[in-house]
Formats: structure tokens, C-alpha cells, sequence
């Protein structure tokens, strides 16, 4: 995690990414780094599973057309509530996370 985010954030972001979970650290961290792309952060690209794609997709970039039947079609292919609240805490972060950093750039000069 990048150091210019405060402490707190820092574990905040840390706690999400690795602590136990449902899901497994390693989808969570795949998840934050694609919505984080998606978003035009600085990340290396990560491989998210196929059924992911479109709901990690949509809770980036257009986070108010989530519907109920999203989430059925992701409790459909096998993820329980707790993992699909995750998967969406992370594409969440992700997202959020890349666009400040942007915004920061932006302030500085960079972009």
C-alpha cells in the first residue's frame, strides 16, 4: 500500500487484503488491483474468476445499477452473502483508492 495514505487507512486497507475471511486473501487483493485499474490506478494487472468480471465491473464503475438479481446470479455460481459483501468491500476500495490517488496526481502536477 502506498505510503501516502494515513495509518489508520493503511490498516484499515491491510485488514480487508489479508486478514481471514470467506473469501481467500489472495481474490480480495485480485479484486481491489482490477477495480483499482478499471479506475485508472497504478496497479499490476490481476486475473479475477470469469463470474466475477461483470459484477466487480459494475460495482466500480457504475456502483448504482447493482440490482438483486446480480447478486442471486453471484449466489447462483457458489458465493455466499459474507463473500459477495467482501468482494464488493474490495472493488469498492479498489475503485476508491485509485481515483483519490488520480485526484492527487492531478493537485500535483503529474497528470
Amino acid at each position: 500500500m502506498r505510503s501516502l495514505y494515513p495509518a489508520k487507512i493503511r490498516k484499515a486497507v491491510d485488514a480487508l487484503l489479508t486478514q481471514p475471511a470467506i473469501s481467500t486473501p489472495s481474490l480480495r487483493r485480485a479484486i481491489e488491483a482490477y477495480a483499482a485499474r478499471l479506475s485508472g490506478g497504478a496497479r499490476e494487472a490481476q486475473e479475477i474468476p470469469a463470474e466475477l468480471t461483470d459484477y466487480v465491473g459494475k460495482v466500480t464503475l457504475h456502483a448504482y445499477k447493482v440490482t438483486d438479481q446480480d447478486v442471486q446470479g453471484l449466489q447462483a455460481a457458489g458465493y455466499s452473502e459474507d463473500s459477495i459483501f467482501e468482494i464488493t468491500l474490495c472493488a469498492t476500495v479498489g475503485a476508491s483508492l485509485a481515483r483519490l490517488e488520480c485526484g492527487l496526481q492531478a493537485l500535483k502536477g503529474d497528470r
